[in-house]
């Protein structure tokens, strides 16, 4: 009797146990395979695939497909030069021979298990010999390391010889040895590569077209289990390797590993709790899994020109290997509310290139030699809005203090270089007297209401289009506010009160100039006013998210985005109304397509105005109704098309993770 019920106790336990060790990781277990990182990488510039990548380094791995496993990961992709390029297929590609030279196992057949999580890659394979288990995870914005362990399951002691064979796409890089150590040296980089074989003694053989690398004899006795670990490391010369070194030298993976685990665990833990109400249902979980995931993927340490970390639009894309003055604001709003020194680094990179008058550069890189920095133009001015997203988190006033002064630069530089008949309204335009630089400037770089636009000297490097843009001051209207709130928090109370005089001015100003009665909705017009560019585009909806609309007016935008013939399309609020004649939003980049940022002011704007369940009926379709959006393995698209939801543009963009997280969010 005595005997079952201790047998009993010892199941619950057991049974106990199972169960904590299921839950302790159980918001991670929502970000399994959310992204799919399975491909197969041809050759260095192959862009096909995705890439993961952790803790801002500048490098990342894939998943193989079946057909082409090897016994190792994909890669790495280098965003280190050539704004990302394939080192190899798999650098670390393992053979497991028996005394004859014979694999011990078939890969591609023997694949049990490929799996990605926000912390880590996993693979496991298994034949009648043996379990091989490879496990890949993050150790710091450097480096990664790769565990494999293998057991032996038949009831004989097995000997394994492993060995490396490794072939490199890159004619480029020069190999050579320190010891136990495979350097890799890049003409086309500064970054220097190190691979350290950690568990083993090995011997690394340099070949024309890679390295070999042969390990010591694995003895296995029955169900014994023995490692192999292999760390990567890309770094900068501004980091130091020998310290790099010594920090690799005393990890421990299994514990690395679950720390990391932990933090992204308690990073889901705590977003997930700030769900709205109307988003408590797992798949919305599982969507802010990916949504994360997809700003860690694109986060860069900084480096040489980028001299505080940030996040890229997309490292899919060729061209968006850098960092984007509104894409920066929109992405520190979101980065906020789960990891606020990020934030705040990304607003200081581009701060740190603010010119002596106030000026902030419209995008920057880490190596100018592959693309200079583009002073030519800058951005909307949101950084304000970014700035008090961020103090909102943790309430830290000395960021106030440090930002506070620049932003009073920035803000004054649009009234002094863009306000061509000083009105108090300013328009868009560049520093080289280039319109296409000027329509750069608004970020909505081909938008109908530009089309029939010429540009204007104001000054030296200051020019002007010829019409007041409702948006940039809708924007400039909402800074102020900002500015304001900022002034209090800092104790300024005459500055406090001219923001506030100057915002009551502007919005007077933004309501009687660029809004029409008889469609209600909000137009850019000529420089002098006197003439409404009618083409109805978004950003006649954005003075609703600087709450800058009167209450009237909120009501008639309200009509129009809840119009299915002008914005209420199957993926609301495209960028131009559906009615309008130049509506093209299968090749249209700005004259058509749904861009989240947008999106998102539409909606908040919306809520801000009381118009909640309006909003969240367009906030629904917008989540669901976008092609993978909600779907595990799809990419977030740079944009989306209204009419058929077909993702568009870049993959794994930055902005529109951002905004869909704040939709999910509560204010």
């Amino acid at each position: 009797m005595y005997k079952k019920e201790t047998l009993y106790l010892v199941l619950f336990f057991f049974i106990i146990q199972i169960c904590n060790a299921q839950s302790l990781f159980s918001n991670l277990e929502l970000s399994k395979n959310s992204l799919d990182y399975k491909g197969s990488r041809k050759n260095a510039t192959d862009r096909k695939s995705l890439a993961f990548s952790d803790k801002g380094a500048w490098f990342a791995f894939g998943l193989l497909e079946q057909s082409e496993m090897q016994g190792g990961f994909s890669g790495p992709y280098l965003m280190t030069e050539q704004n990302g390029v394939w080192l190899s297929s798999s650098l670390i590609s393992l053979h497991l021979l028996d005394n004859n030279q014979q694999e011990l196992i078939n890969w591609k057949s023997s694949l049990v298990n490929q799996s990605s999580y926000n912390s880590h890659l996993e693979q496991e394979f298994k034949n009648e010999k043996i379990d091989v288990k490879q496990e890949l995870v993050f150790s710091s914005g450097h480096s990664a390391i790769q565990k494999t362990s293998i057991t032996n399951r038949t009831s004989k002691t097995i000997a394994i010889n492993p060995a490396f064979d490794s072939k490199i796409y890159l004619d480029n890089m020069h190999l050579s040895t320190e010891g136990q150590i495979l350097k890799l040296v890049s003409s086309k980089s500064n970054a220097v590569g190190y691979i350290q074989f950690l568990s083993e003694k090995i011997q690394i053989e340099i070949g024309k077209e890679g390295f070999t690398a042969n390990a010591n004899e694995l003895v296995l006795k029955p169900n014994e289990t023995k490692e192999i670990v292999v760390s990567q490391t890309y770094i900068f010369p501004q980091y130091d390797w020998k310290k790099e070194k010594e920090n690799l030298a005393k990890i421990k993976f299994d514990t690395l590993l679950k720390n990391t685990k932990k933090e992204k665990e308690n990073q889901l833990a705590q977003l997930i709790a700030k769900k709205k109400s109307i988003y408590k249902g797992a798949e919305y979980s599982v969507f802010l899994a990916k949504l994360i995931l997809t700003l860690q993927n694109n986060t860069r340490i900084a480096a040489e020109g980028l001299k505080h970390e940030g996040l890229f639009p997309s490292y899919h894309y060729e061209w968006f290997h850098g960092f984007w003055a509104w894409d920066s604001w929109k992405h520190a709003a979101a980065v906020a509310n789960f990891n606020p020194e990020l934030a705040k680094n990304q607003m200081r990179a581009l701060f740190d290139y603010q010119e002596p008058n106030g000026f902030i550069p419209d995008c920057i890189y880490r190596d100018t030699l592959i693309e200079p920095n583009n002073y030519r133009n800058t951005k909307s001015p949101l950084a304000a809005w970014a700035v008090w997203e961020i103090y909102k988190q943790n309430k830290d006033i000395s960021f106030i203090k440090e930002f506070y002064p620049k932003l009073k630069k920035y803000h004054a530089w649009w009234y002094k270089e863009r306000d061509h008949d000083q009105d108090g309204l300013c328009e868009f335009g560049s520093t080289d007297g280039t319109l296409i630089a000027g329509k750069w400037e608004s970020g909505m770089d081909n938008a109908v209401r530009f089309d029939n636009s010429k540009i204007l000297k104001n000054g030296e490097h200051a020019y002007s289009i010829d019409q007041e843009s409702v948006d940039l001051n809708s924007f400039l209207y909402a800074e102020k506010n900002y500015l304001a709130k900022m002034a209090k928090v800092l104790k300024l109370v005459s500055e406090e009160k001219n923001w506030n005089e100057e915002g009551t001015k502007l919005k007077k100003q933004i309501q009687i100039q660029f809004w029409d009665t008889k469609t209600g909705w909000f137009y850019d017009t000529s420089i002098d006013g006197k003439n409404i560019i009618t083409d109805m585009g978004c950003e006649g909806f954005l003075p609703l998210w600087a709450e800058v609309a009167s209450v009237e007016q909120a009501k008639s935008i309200k009509d129009n985005l809840l119009n299915p013939d002008t914005f209420n399309t199957y993926v609301p609020l495209p960028t131009l109304a559906a009615n309008q004649a130049k509506f093209n939003p299968a090749n249209g980049y700005w004259r058509g397509p749904i861009w989240l940022d947008q999106s998102y002011f539409g909606i908040n704007g919306l809520e801000k105005y009381g118009y909640q369940n309006e909003a969240n009926q367009l906030a629904h379709k917008l989540i669901h109704n976008a092609e993978g959006a909600l779907e595990k393995g799809k990419s977030i698209r740079e944009n989306y098309h209204p009419t058929t939801g077909k993702g568009l543009e870049a993959e794994n963009f930055s902005w529109s993770a951002a905004h869909y997280l704040m939709l999910l969010l509560k204010n």
